[in-house]
C-alpha cells in the first residue's frame, strides 16, 4: 500500500453457501484505490458489485483475501474497532436514501459526528455548513418526507462526506433519480470529489456516470478488468 493509496483489497474470494452447495461471487479481485480517485465499477446485475461495496466498507469478511483502508486491515479489527475505523475513513451512498425519518436533514447529516463523539455544537455547525455547500441551506430543519427525491440524495450524499472519510462508497447513487436530477447530482459529486479531495468508489449501469469517473473498471466473472479487458 503506497502512501497515495486509501484502499487496497488483494486477492479477494468471496462465495455464499446456498443450501449444500457453494457459490462463489469474486475470485481473486484485487483494486487499488488512490487518494482522491473516482472509480466507477460496472458489472452484470448479479456480478458482485454490491457485495465487492459491502467487503471494501468492512460490512462483510471476504471468505479470502486482504483489504486494507488506510493501512489497516478490516480482518485484524474487533467489531468496535471496526465500526470506529468506518466512521473515521468511509462513507456511503445508496440508490435510496437511508435517512432516519423521525430525524431532521441537520440532524441526519450530524449523526456519523456524533457517533464518532463529536460535540453536538460542532457536528451541527459542520453538518449545517455541508448543507448549505449541496444546496439545503434553507432546508435544514425538514424531514425526509417534506424533502424532494433530490434533496433526500443530497442529505444522503453530505451525511456520507460530514466525516470527511477517506473514501466514499456509492451504490447507484443516481439511480434514483430522474435525468435532470441525476445529472445535477453527478455535478455535485465531482465538484465535492475535486474540493475535498476524497475517493470515490461507484458502481452504476450508467455510461454517462461512468466516463464521468478517472477510471472504469468492469467486475467479471468474479474479477475485475480496466477498459482494454486486463486484470486490474
Amino acid at each position: 500500500m503506497t502512501n497515495s493509496s486509501v484502499l487496497v483489497a488483494s486477492d479477494v474470494n468471496h462465495s455464499y453457501q446456498q443450501g449444500e452447495e457453494i457459490l462463489p461471487v469474486l475470485s481473486g479481485l484485487n483494486l487499488t484505490i488512490d487518494r482522491g480517485e473516482k472509480v466507477a465499477v460496472v458489472g452484470v446485475s448479479g456480478s458482485g458489485k454490491t457485495t465487492l461495496l459491502n467487503l471494501l466498507g468492512g460490512l462483510d469478511d471476504p471468505t479470502h483475501g486482504t483489504i486494507l483502508v488506510c493501512s489497516k486491515n478490516w480482518e485484524t479489527l474487533n467489531p468496535s474497532e471496526r465500526a470506529n475505523w468506518r466512521n473515521q475513513h468511509i462513507g456511503f451512498v445508496y440508490q435510496f436514501h437511508h435517512l432516519l425519518g423521525e430525524f431532521s436533514a441537520l440532524e441526519n447529516v450530524a449523526l456519523p459526528l456524533l457517533i464518532g463523539d463529536c460535540s453536538v455544537s460542532e457536528a451541527e455547525r459542520r453538518a449545517t455548513l455541508l448543507l448549505e455547500r449541496v444546496g439545503l441551506g434553507a432546508r435544514l430543519n425538514h424531514h425526509p418526507a417534506e424533502l424532494s427525491g433530490g434533496e433526500r440524495q443530497r442529505v444522503a450524499v453530505a451525511r456520507a462526506l460530514v466525516t470527511e472519510p477517506s473514501v466514499v462508497l456509492m451504490d447507484e447513487p443516481t439511480g434514483n433519480l430522474d435525468p435532470h436530477t441525476a445529472s445535477e447530482m453527478l455535478a455535485l459529486l465531482i465538484e465535492l470529489n475535486q474540493s475535498l479531495n476524497i475517493s470515490f468508489v461507484l458502481v452504476t449501469h450508467d455510461k454517462n456516470i461512468a466516463a464521468q469517473m478517472d477510471r472504469t473498471v468492469t467486475l467479471v466473472n468474479g474479477q475485475l478488468t480496466d477498459s482494454d479487458g486486463t486484470l486490474v
